[in-house]
């Protein structure tokens, strides 16, 4: 599988996203976003750091304790960063930092300040401004009050709102330059399903292949972009499956649900195929219901069309398939009305991919309604049908079979592009897969 790297985003994206962004502000009017904190895992270790996605959207910036901060008057927008200082002792510890300096030389930044300082400079900027954007914080009333208190007791801000609003609304179009690392992103990630199927073996535990999984993507300098799920047999039926310590057994199907992080872009598939390498004609009967349910929901992707008819699509072909199973009978538009399929199909078919697994923007328009399709969103599709050991509800041949099968899909002009096709999903293909040494 040959999959070629991008560089990094200029910094002329960034800049051009903060205009658009500023062009929604009204004069006198301010903007802060901060990044993410720092987690601990245990006692004084820490989890890896990753930025907020929305001020790495808006910044290219990754060091954590940073503040953004876009002051627009008289139809002028200034860019400020608060930001980490240089400091040859915690260089030491931590790594580099970009520094004061080096903020307006590679990140465009118009001025910076110490993040130390950002109690005393912030209320400043906020004072006499009408209108704010920011998150709801203890942070964010704080600097008000100190900004109202300038005004002698006058109130400095006519409007609060929350920024998100309309970040989340940008980021849910993506441009060319985020959809072509989000086909980086489905193509390691696909890489670290197809290296899953040709390792997998009976008795192999589910950690291994996770571990498998993990290696593809770091190969390609990826993390996971969420807790890989990789699940054998009945363990298929938990949706967030995450222990991920149990045998694999000979004869059962295993679920993996797994992507790669790519330059912050995040990758989702899911795939379930055959321990053994060959599927059993029962798995047979019940993967093709899914696949099926797979390929005419991405098939139902156009512009113009409503939100949810991925999810409309997919719930007809599985309610079909249910009753062709012999677990559901009666008519199907009746039983989708009734929720027959819940216990065997109990979440959506798909959701937002981007910055995040489940990114940015709002499922609904103004109206309460499904919101139309646009050109540059991306959604993953992700059917499946879950027949726990114990649901008394399917024959006992099919119990203990749990299958979901998800791929990432480009809305465009003309027909859905598919992000994640180079990891098999037919029966046939896995199964050839599976034969290679």
């Amino acid at each position: 599988m040959q999959i070629t790297l991008l560089p990094p985003l200029p910094q002329s994206v960034f800049a051009k996203r903060r205009a658009k962004f500023a062009e929604q502000m009204p004069n006198n009017s301010l903007a802060i976003l901060n990044t993410a904190p720092t987690h601990i895992r245990n006692n004084d270790a820490e989890y890896k750091y990753r930025a907020d996605s929305s001020f790495f959207y808006l910044t290219g910036f990754v060091e954590p304790e940073s503040v953004m901060v876009l002051e627009k008057l008289n139809n002028t927008v200034k860019y400020t960063l608060f930001l980490r200082k240089k400091d040859k002792l915690r260089e030491i510890w931590d790594g580099k930092r970009v520094g004061l300096d080096d903020a307006k030389t590679d990140f465009n930044v118009d001025e910076s300040h110490a993040i130390d300082d950002i109690n005393e400079i912030m209320p400043n900027l906020i004072f006499g401004k009408k209108h704010v954007f920011a998150r709801f914080n203890n942070d964010l009333i704080g600097w008000l009050e100190q900004a109202k208190l300038k005004q002698r007791g006058e109130g400095v801000v006519e409007t609060i709102t929350n920024i998100d609003s309309l970040i989340n609304e940008m980021r849910l179009i993506k441009d060319e330059h985020e959809i072509a690392l989000m086909k980086v992103a489905g193509e390691i990630s696909a890489y670290g399903h197809v290296q899953a199927m040709k390792t997998v073996a009976p008795e192999m535990n589910e950690g291994r292949l996770e571990a498998e999984v993990n290696y593809a993507f770091a190969q390609y300098g990826c993390v996971p972009s969420y807790n890989s799920i990789v699940a054998g047999g009945d363990n298929a039926n938990i949706l967030h499956y995450v222990e991920n310590d149990q045998p694999l057994n000979d004869g059962d199907l295993v679920l993996i649900d797994a992507g790669a992080e790519y330059q912050h872009y995040a990758g989702d598939i899911t795939r379930t195929f055959p321990v053994n390498g060959k599927f059993s004609d029962v798995q047979k009967q019940v993967y093709n219901v899914v696949l099926k349910a797979n390929i005419e929901a991405i098939n139902s992707l156009k512009v113009g069309e409503h939100g949810k008819i991925h999810h409309e699509t997919a719930l007809k072909i599985l309610t079909q398939g249910l009753i062709d199973l012999g677990i559901l009978t009666g008519d199907v538009d009746k039983l989708i009305e009734e929720k027959a399929y819940t216990p065997f199909y109990m979440h959506g078919t798909g959701h937002w991919l981007g910055l995040d697994v489940h990114d940015a923007g709002r499922y609904n328009g103004d109206d309460g309604k499904p919101r139309k399709l646009q050109k540059g969103m991306v959604i993953t599709v992700e059917p499946g049908l879950y027949f726990a050991k114990d649901n008394e509800l399917v024959p006992e041949k099919y119990r203990g079979i749990g299958i979901r099968i998800e791929d990432d899909v480009v809305i465009t002009d003309g027909e859905p592009l598919v992000l994640t096709g180079d990891v098999p999903k037919t029966v046939e293909e896995i199964e050839a897969l599976m034969k290679i040494d």
